[in-house]
């Protein structure tokens, strides 16, 4: 029972962190370029322009799928209470991996976003 507790909070932990890191992007991104933080690619650094836009972009993309998938990933936990650790283990490990996917393919819509919104140079369309 207390190894179901412990993969729960772990498995709440990358929609929290989506939450979290979301809102900072999208409230409190940060004045200039970053190198170390927030959403980098070669089309968000182009200028503040695209930096600032892909920040608050990427950020609200996240924030909502932070929430969505915070729900069915505390819910889908409760018909394995009484599983063995095995069961509750490999189902952590899948449940953890559809969502570092789910993350993942979030980077998608910002890229094209980017790429509707601005030039190769970095101007606005």
């Amino acid at each position: 029972m207390g190894f179901w507790w412990l993969m729960l909070m772990c498995d709440s932990i990358t929609p929290l962190l989506m939450i979290f890191a979301g809102r900072m992007m999208w409230k409190h991104c940060s004045e200039g370029i970053s190198r170390v933080v927030g959403y980098r690619s070669s089309r968000s650094m182009k200028n503040l322009d695209t930096w600032k836009f892909a920040q608050e972009y990427c950020g609200k993309t996240w924030w909502l799928l932070g929430f969505i998938m915070l729900v069915p990933s505390v819910l889908v936990h409760i018909p394995f209470y009484h599983s063995g650790n095995n069961v509750i283990g490999t189902f952590g490990c899948v449940l953890v991996l559809i969502q570092c996917l789910v993350l993942l393919v979030s980077l998608i819509p910002t890229e094209a976003a980017l790429e509707k919104t601005f030039d190769e140079d970095g101007l606005r369309r």
